[in-house]
């Protein structure tokens, strides 16, 4: 499993129309199991209300996770995501 951490700098924080984008952004990697968590909370990247109902916000730093498939590309992708939409 690989894994990194990311502050959220979205002034809305993660809301509908980014949660929308992240869960088509995990769909592109359906050989990966996309997790996000804050705090003791976790939930499947692919389930946008379960993303929504986190409530992240801007400023929250998150933790995401990737298994399976190419562990380190599908990492780098999910991170080049999150610094250009999050």
């Amino acid at each position: 499993m690989k894994s990194f951490s990311y502050t959220i700098t979205d002034p809305v924080g993660i809301h509908a129309r980014p949660a929308g984008l992240l869960v088509k952004a995990v769909k592109e990697f359906a050989g990966s199991t996309i997790t996000i968590a804050k705090g003791d909370k976790s939930v499947n990247a692919l389930k946008l209300m379960g993303l929504m109902q986190m409530g992240i916000k801007q400023g929250d730093a998150v933790t995401v996770s990737v298994e399976g498939g190419d562990e380190d590309a599908v990492c780098a992708a999910m991170e080049a995501f999150f610094k250009a939409n999050l």
